[in-house]
């Protein structure tokens, strides 16, 4: 009787609805909640230990086992530039008192300071300038990073930082940049200086952009240098360092034989057509195509993507919803599952975990902070439509799901431009 007794009280507690609602609640996370949650996560162990200066005390490092005979301190200037590449749009939006408000205003906050110590002698985190050709990489994503949050990032550094920052993008003029996508390295960093006010260097801008002209070959690739590759360089490079460039210099006014805003409207139709081509990369599964070098960047190969979306220039055939649904399965395919990051919180080398072997001789685990490159859509507010849209199948689902979906033809640039002296 008894135990009749005991099983009756607990059929009751398990059945009643105080208990059921317990049992049943979860914490639901929106698709912004679960980005800012990625983002915070990589950029908080990097952010927190420079602004206090140190990140190169604190720093878990990890070198390709090909790496060559280059200064290992470049991990920490790659470590630092791409991740503010990445984020910076994100650190534009005005202060709230949100979760997520609070988390970046700490980060801003957090930011700040490592610029200063980056460029400060006096810092332990003073960042290796001047010590290698790497150098002239990372210090265009920082400028980069100037340019995506001129106000926010640059404006409120002081004289002193400002003008070191000045003097260390001039010397890298004495580094003489491969032919491939490093001549846009040089002309981030120009036009940074031209928007900012100080003294640039007009033939690095043009004569790389005569080369990009050069190198592209059609329905949104560009080839990395004089001979194609199939690779994600048009991802990592090319689309965003040369709208980002061309931008720079509409806005710095600058009067050079280039009709910048012409070439501008130009390759904004260019990475238009190559956005189209990463949505369709993106498999109902959320993977993606493994091509070329440098495949530990991740999500990099989505920076065009997620530049147009956040230039909020998406083209006609690809909607809010359908991209941030397409985006949130790829980051929930590479980062729920696979360990991406070290015992100390650092990004690990590989593309979905740790995978060692798919280092090239140049990829320590700075370099893969150009995966934050994905993230520039939280540069949108959160009441956007991009973040308030219903989710959408993207073109892959719909493909191989039985459904209509849109063809897919060349894009041929329509846009002439000439010397205009």
């Amino acid at each position: 009787m008894k135990r009749l007794t005991t099983i009756t009280i607990a059929l009751v507690v398990l059945l009643s609805p105080v208990f059921a609602a317990k049992k049943s609640k979860k914490t639901t996370e929106t698709d912004r909640q679960y980005w800012c949650r990625l983002a915070y996560t990589m950029a908080q162990p990097v952010l927190e230990n420079m602004a206090k200066g140190e990140l190169q005390k604190n720093m878990q490092t990890e070198f390709s086992p090909s790496f060559d005979s280059r200064d290992r301190r470049v991990v920490y200037m790659e470590t630092f530039g791409r991740l503010m590449a990445g984020i910076a749009p994100w650190l534009t939006l005005p202060d709230d008192d949100t979760t997520e408000g609070q988390q970046r205003r700490q980060l801003r906050q957090w930011a700040l300071a490592s610029y200063k110590n980056s460029v400060d002698p006096q810092s332990a985190d003073y960042l290796c300038w001047g010590i290698a050709g790497q150098n002239l990489v990372d210090a265009a994503y920082i400028a980069e990073s100037f340019l995506r949050g001129f106000d926010q990032l640059w404006l409120p550094l002081d004289d002193t930082t400002k003008q070191r920052y000045i003097n260390e993008f001039q010397k890298l003029r004495s580094i003489d940049p491969p032919y491939t996508n490093w001549f846009l390295f040089s002309s981030i960093i120009e036009s940074f200086l031209a928007k900012a006010g100080a003294q640039y260097d007009e033939f690095r801008v043009n004569t790389a952009c005569r080369k990009v002209e050069e190198w592209y070959i059609g329905d949104g690739w560009y080839a990395d240098g004089p001979v194609f590759a199939f690779d994600y360089y048009t991802s990592y490079v090319f689309h965003a360092m040369y709208l980002e460039t061309l931008q720079a210099m509409v806005e710095a006014k600058a009067n050079t034989r280039l009709d910048y805003k012409k070439y501008h409207e130009r390759a904004l139709k260019r990475a238009q057509k190559f956005a189209i081509i990463l949505e369709r990369f993106i498999s109902p599964e959320g993977t993606f195509p493994v091509i070329g070098r440098s495949t530990p960047y991740r999500l990099a190969a989505m920076q065009p993507l997620a530049l147009v979306a956040w230039y909020q220039k998406l083209p006609k055939d690809l909607s809010n919803g359908q991209i941030r649904a397409a985006l949130t399965k790829v980051m929930h395919r590479m980062f729920d599952i696979q360990q991406n990051y070290n015992e100390g919180g650092f990004l690990t080398i590989g593309f979905c975990g740790s995978q060692p072997e798919t280092a090239d001789w140049y990829t320590n685990n700075g370099s893969l902070y150009m995966t934050s490159l994905a993230f520039m859509p939280l540069g949108l507010p959160a009441d956007h439509d991009f973040w308030t849209s219903a989710p959408e199948p993207w073109t892959q689902v719909k493909a191989w799901g039985g459904k209509p979906f849109p063809k897919d033809h060349r894009w041929a640039d329509d846009i002439q431009t000439k010397d205009k002296w």
